[in-house]
């Protein structure tokens, strides 16, 4: 069949430039030690960040939201979807991130994606009046929503705030929406965030910002990239995902309450979804919790503490290792083929971590992403960096 033959050829293309995207099936909870494919690994590819996926209490509050709601929501947020257990969980996050925000409420989606297709189609009015200026290092998502919006996108160069601004100088629009990662995915840096936010309030642009890699990880109290950098402003709408460092799933946008009820009315990821069960909401008000009191404070202090063996730990003389502070601890290689041959001998001696390729990251920087989680043990971290330090020199 013609059209079949035509995405085979496709997929042979993807295979000969080392592009071809494979699954793997883990058997086993989200934790540092899996089964996956019926192998025992020890996994350096997950966004666990805080060891929170397979924490007891959590799992205990999640069986616990099952007893009391059932399994599912049945329907939208605003047809009859929308549990007591989801309006908690909003009023809780409007309560642990608003110091950051003025008159805060926040907004749960069921997934980081939707939350961000949502906040840009939704403050972008559709028409000649809204510009968007969008990070070059931007997640897919953030990309995505601004396509989506049917509006003009300005692509400024990874944290050129000088460049921003002149943009922003430029445009003529009435409303202007800058978009930016907190912490890159794949270069585990933190965006200027001060700067960018100085740069909007001078021109009265809102700066969304998606804290997918640092809610629960930045900040004394978990509260992410606002709270580490001490920002407080009416023009920022924050994006948290609680899919990584919350170990359970879904996302939340919180900001002014005019925001998020402009949201409500017009975001259709939002509106025209079934609402994500309430038993996942109950089990994330003990993830808040964790992340905001004594044992969180403890495991990000232990994690920080792996980062910094991890970097001491390094070898490399042909390989590149990104100076990320961060969980995401990326080892730059280059070619796609090298990368998923590293990868590959990694697997082979029961290591299990990420080969990144393109489109993820550019053309000519395909590396491995390692990333570090505080149910990690400094032994894990050791026996990492020991492999792939006598890797690059093989």
């Amino acid at each position: 069949m013609e059209l079949l033959d035509k995405l085979a050829a496709q997929l042979d293309g993807l295979r000969d430039k080392s592009l071809l995207r494979t699954r793997r099936t883990v058997e086993t909870p989200c934790a540092p030690h899996v089964t996956v494919d019926g192998r025992r690994l020890l996994a350096f590819c997950s966004n666990d960040y805080l060891g929170l996926a397979n924490h007891p209490a959590i799992a205990a509050a999640l069986q616990e939201g099952v007893a009391r709601y059932g399994a599912g929501s049945g329907a939208s947020h605003l047809i009859s979807g929308h549990s007591r257990a989801h309006a908690v969980l909003e009023e809780r996050l409007a309560d642990f991130v608003g110091t950051n925000l003025i008159e805060a409420r926040a907004l749960y989606f069921c997934t980081g994606y939707m939350a961000n297709l949502a906040v840009l189609t939704a403050l972008a009015v559709g028409d000649k009046s809204t510009e968007i200026f969008s990070e070059s290092l931007n997640h897919a998502s953030l990309i995505d929503g601004a396509r989506l919006a049917r509006t003009v996108v300005r692509v400024y160069p990874h944290a050129d705030v000088a460049a921003l601004d002149a943009l922003l100088t430029a445009s003529a629009a009435a409303n202007k929406i800058v978009v930016t990662d907190a912490v890159f995915s794949m270069d585990g840096d933190l965006a200027p965030l001060p700067e960018l936010l100085a740069v909007c309030e001078r021109h009265g642009a809102w700066l969304v910002v998606d804290d997918a890699h640092g809610f629960g990880m930045l900040g004394e109290g978990g509260r992410g990239a606002l709270e580490h950098f001490a920002l407080r402003s009416p023009y920022l709408v924050y994006v948290g995902t609680l899919g990584k460092a919350a170990g359970i799933g879904g996302a939340f946008v919180a900001a002014h309450r005019i925001v998020i009820e402009t949201l409500v009315q017009r975001a259709r990821p939002y509106i025209f979804t079934t609402a994500a069960p309430p038993a996942l909401a109950h089990a994330l008000l003990t993830s808040l919790e964790i992340i905001g009191g004594d044992e969180g404070r403890a495991r990000r202090t232990h994690l920080q503490g792996l980062v910094a063996q991890w970097h001491d730990g390094l070898r490399l003389q042909r390989w590149g290792a990104l100076p990320s502070q961060t969980a995401i601890q990326p080892v730059v290689i280059g070619t796609n083929e090298a990368t998923m041959r590293a990868a590959a001998a990694l697997y082979e001696q029961g290591l299990w971590v990420g080969g990144i390729r393109p489109p993820t990251v550019p053309d000519g920087s395909a590396r491995l992403r390692v990333t570090l989680s505080a149910a990690h043990t400094a032994d894990d971290v050791a026996r990492l960096a020991a492999a792939v330090n006598s890797l690059e020199r093989s």
